[in-house]
């Protein structure tokens, strides 16, 4: 594995004298826990769904999208794994490079990894490094992929304001949700304005933060050596800034195609499955609700009963029923269960081990 050193002129990425531990034994134990809570309380949920709405309908619903709408969602999906492999090759450092060959086949792995196990986006991001690591040294990997996820996190958030803000001002909701929406919308723009602000500027507000309450004796356990690699993630992001400017709007475009694509998805189930023309609106809404979803429960696999919740509640509010935003959620998760298989087909045929990924986790890459 060559050093960690990508160019003399951008951040290093050699091995900064840290040795770092990730998160302690503690934490994932108590995330364990959590995962497992979660997840009983999903199948709950998803039991409760099913029974209220009726597996008779859920099923008619299901025979009237059929094989040939089933198979049309999974390329759908492949076209939305090529936005996120494209967006990452886009973000590797030269000399290094990926290409698609290279990046799809790890993006399928990271979202089976994400998908089917509770504690599994610890290690997606990992995996797909990990997945490539015949290409480029590891830390390249996972720089890449923080860099990546950076570009996908500011594009969700618009996305997700965009839905909320939709959301509010067309349908009639409580006052108590009302102004619980406007807030978030708020925090996400105040988010991403300082976030914008810090990349721009190149301000170190994190690293100093985490410096900042390690002086004060705040949580010195996780920052003896979580405050290094925050300032290491920082030195990454504000050097790739510098050196591609002219790749951040290919990347969030790309990014951008990825939650359209989402969106084409809902539309092409809706319009299969419901008696008359779907609208686009009602598409966009279901899908920025589950893309809210997939975010704040991620450590429940598969998303199980709460997707459906979600998907329910939205589907009720725009005069869909609660039949098909259910039938809906469980379409889509016929579509991960099939790409997650996809996915441990080529976890095995590349002989990778979850044990591999957490110990490489552990050590954040840095050898």
């Amino acid at each position: 594995m060559a050093k960690a050193k990508v160019v003399t002129s951008e951040p290093r990425v050699e091995n900064p004298g840290i040795k770092p531990q990730g998160i302690s034994s503690k934490h994932i134990n108590r995330l364990k826990i959590l995962g497992v809570i979660l997840t009983l309380g999903g199948i709950v949920l998803f039991s409760y769904f099913v029974y209220s709405v009726g597996v008779n309908e859920i099923l008619n619903n299901v025979e009237r999208f059929g094989f040939i709408g089933f198979a049309i969602i999974l390329a759908i999906y492949f076209a939305r794994i090529c936005m996120r492999a494209a967006a990452w090759k886009l973000s590797v450092y030269e000399p290094y490079t990926l290409g698609m060959r290279d990046t799809v086949p790890a993006v399928i792995i990271g979202e089976a990894m994400s998908s089917m196990i509770p504690l599994g986006i610890l290690v997606s991001g990992t995996s797909k490094a990990v997945a490539v690591r015949k290409r480029v040294p590891l830390v390249v990997g996972l720089s890449s992929i923080a860099t990546e996820n950076l570009f996908y996190t500011f594009t969700t958030s618009v996305f997700l304001m965009l839905g909320a803000f939709t959301f509010v001002r067309s349908f009639e909701l409580e006052q108590g949700w009302v102004i619980t929406i406007n807030i978030l919308i708020g925090c996400l723009i105040g988010v991403l304005i300082l976030g914008l602000l810090m990349v721009v500027r190149q301000w170190h507000f994190a690293s100093e933060t985490c410096a900042w309450l390690y002086r004060k004796g705040i949580a010195r356990g996780i920052l003896e050596n979580g405050r290094l690699e925050v300032r290491l993630f920082e030195n990454f992001i504000y050097g790739f800034y510098r050196r591609y400017p002219r790749r951040f709007l290919p990347i969030c475009l790309i990014e951008a195609a990825f939650h359209l694509l989402g969106i084409l998805e809902v539309f092409f189930i809706l319009s299969r499955i419901v008696d008359t023309v779907p609208h686009m609106l009602n598409a966009f809404l279901l899908e920025s609700v589950s893309r809210l979803i997939t975010i704040i429960f991620k450590l429940v696999p598969f998303l199980i009963g709460v997707d459906e919740a979600g998907a329910q509640f939205v589907a009720e509010t725009v005069a869909l029923g609660a039949g098909i935003g259910v039938t809906l959620a469980i379409i889509r998760k016929g579509r991960i269960l099939f790409w997650t298989a996809i996915g441990l087909i080529i976890i095995i045929k590349r002989g990778l081990s979850l044990r591999e990924i957490s110990r490489l986790r552990k050590h954040g890459g840095m050898h």
